[in-house]
């Protein structure tokens, strides 16, 4: 499985320049390769992020998550997230599996990687624990 070329660009632009809030990849099977399907502005929310994930269906998407420390200062961490729900299909797991290191490979900077099969394990609350 291939990746689409904007994709490293795309992920310079969230982790440098702050241009979005959130990326959403997905494989396109037709073409073999990895591509963005949504970005979200730095205006919208997580819960704007979660409602993008498709219920029934596999995704790679990428947050930048910003908190602020207990010294009160303000800090900003990027979460690589394999969405993988248990009622998307078999043949989708096992794609998305299998292309999981491709990608990682092409997102080489995030800070931390979540590996999600339903909503609780990409709770806001999750995030706020590893990135302290």
């Amino acid at each position: 499985m291939g990746v689409a070329p904007n994709i490293r660009e795309t992920f310079v632009e969230l982790q440098m320049k702050k241009a979005f809030r959130y990326v959403i990849f997905k494989i396109e099977e037709k073409q073999k390769q990895v591509v963005v399907e949504k970005t979200g502005a730095t205006t919208e929310s997580y819960d704007d992020f979660l409602a993008s994930l498709p219920e029934n269906d596999c995704r790679y998407a990428l947050y930048d998550f910003d908190f602020v420390t207990g010294e009160n200062v303000q800090k900003s961490k990027i979460f690589f997230i394999a969405w993988s729900p248990s009622t998307s299909r078999i043949r989708a797991k096992m794609l998305y599996s299998t292309s999981k290191d491709r990608i990682k490979h092409e997102l080489d900077g995030f800070h931390y990687e979540i590996q999600a099969t339903d909503p609780t394990e990409v709770d806001i609350e999750v995030l706020r624990e590893r990135a302290h």
